[in-house]
C-alpha cells in the first residue's frame, strides 16, 4: 500500500478515534490531534499535485511534520492515561507513515541537489 492510501486509512483511524475521545468527554487534546491526523494525508495529496519536485518536496515534509506531531499526541494521551482507550494500534500506524515520510522526503532532497 502506498503513502496516499495509508494516510488516508489512518485518517479514518483517527476519526474514530476522535469520537471515542469525544464520548469520554476529552475535549483539547482530541481536536489537536483529529487537526494533526488528518493533515498528513492532506499535505500528501497536496504534494501530488505540486508543480515541482521542490514543491513536492516541501509538502512531504509537512505531512512529516505533522506526522510527528500526532505521534506526540498519541503518546501524550497513551502514557498520561487520560483516557482509558487503546492507542496503540495508531502509534504503530502513524511511525510506519513517519518512516515512509522520512524515506519519501530524504530521496526527494538528495535528488534536488544533484
Amino acid at each position: 500500500m502506498n503513502v496516499k492510501d495509508k494516510s488516508f486509512k489512518f485518517s479514518l483511524l483517527i476519526i474514530d478515534l476522535y469520537k471515542k475521545l469525544i464520548i469520554e468527554k476529552e475535549y483539547v487534546i482530541s481536536k489537536q490531534l483529529l487537526k494533526s491526523g488528518t493533515s498528513v494525508g492532506a499535505n500528501i495529496e497536496e504534494a501530488n499535485a505540486g508543480i515541482s519536485k521542490k514543491e513536492f518536496a516541501h509538502k512531504m515534509s509537512i505531512a512529516s511534520k505533522e506526522a510527528r506531531e500526532t505521534l506526540y499526541w498519541l503518546r501524550l494521551l497513551n502514557e498520561s492515561k487520560l483516557v482509558e482507550l487503546d492507542v496503540s494500534i495508531e502509534l504503530d500506524k502513524i511511525n510506519e507513515l513517519i518512516k515512509m515520510l522520512t524515506s519519501i522526503v530524504k530521496t526527494t532532497q538528495e535528488n534536488l541537489n544533484k
